[in-house]
């Protein structure tokens, strides 16, 4: 199988923006006066990651019993990480050599993400994404808000990249977000930005950084057939 697009997530893949999406669910919670401890906390923000904000609010509401609607909810965490996101908002570690070695491999690259437009006009304009994507920048609105762990965004994504499926390379950091890629038949790596590992099992291989990714050796190597953690590689 010869691999000709990589396709990423962005938060938590691209962008270091899950703590400020915990942050601003912690704010809203406490907001309420609703009880909101660590063991709560973790268990939210394993249920929530890497859904869309359309999904997130309704649990939110249905939960909590919250008196707001799911749009109101939703325009809420918006505003609250999107304060944060201004200030705070960068690359993951590794990420832009790692995106300059797939050009120079001729990979095709885009993004799938479940962040709604005002999220992603805010990073795409701090951190010039254009400038790595191009216009192959793709999230909910592209799929009728069909969001992960469907497939359909990957597969929206391959299409306008111009390849299969089975021909592209996905990342990510999320229990959904691995299991919209799987379904899309690509092969998938998670990266453990978040210290979950256990959620990232479904994915073909695990890593922890992006220099633990061979380009080289991939692109030679057959698909695995199961969750492997691969060991560090040297930087190419």
């Amino acid at each position: 199988m010869k691999y000709k697009a990589i396709i990423f997530d962005l938060d938590g893949t691209i962008i270091d923006s899950n703590g400020v999406w915990d942050a601003a669910t912690t704010i809203f919670i406490e907001q309420r006066g609703i009880g909101y401890n660590k063991q709560l906390a973790h268990d939210l923000k394993e249920q929530l990651c890497g859904l869309g904000l359309p999904e997130c609010s309704v649990i939110l509401k249905d939960q909590f019993g919250l008196n707001e609607s799911a749009d109101q909810i939703e325009q809420e965490m918006v505003d609250l990480a999107m304060g944060m996101m201004k200030k705070e908002v960068q690359f993951i570690e590794g990420f832009s050599e790692f995106h300059q070695q797939t050009i120079e491999h001729g990979l095709k690259t885009g993004i799938a993400t479940n962040s709604n437009d005002t999220c992603l006009e805010l990073v795409t304009n701090t951190l010039k994404l254009g400038s790595f994507f191009g216009a192959h920048i793709y999230n909910l609105n592209h799929v009728g808000n069909v969001g992960k762990p469907r497939p359909d965004l990957y597969l929206h994504v391959a299409k306008q990249l111009g390849v299969d499926p089975e021909e592209c390379v996905a990342i990510e950091d999320s229990s959904h977000g691995v299991k919209a890629a799987v379904d899309a038949g690509m092969l998938c790596f998670g990266i453990n930005t978040a210290g979950e590992e256990h959620l990232l099992q479904q994915a073909h291989v695990i890593i922890d950084k992006y220099h633990e990714i061979d380009l080289f050796r991939l692109l030679k190597k057959t698909r695995p057939g199961q969750a492997q953690k691969i060991v560090e590689q040297p930087k190419l």
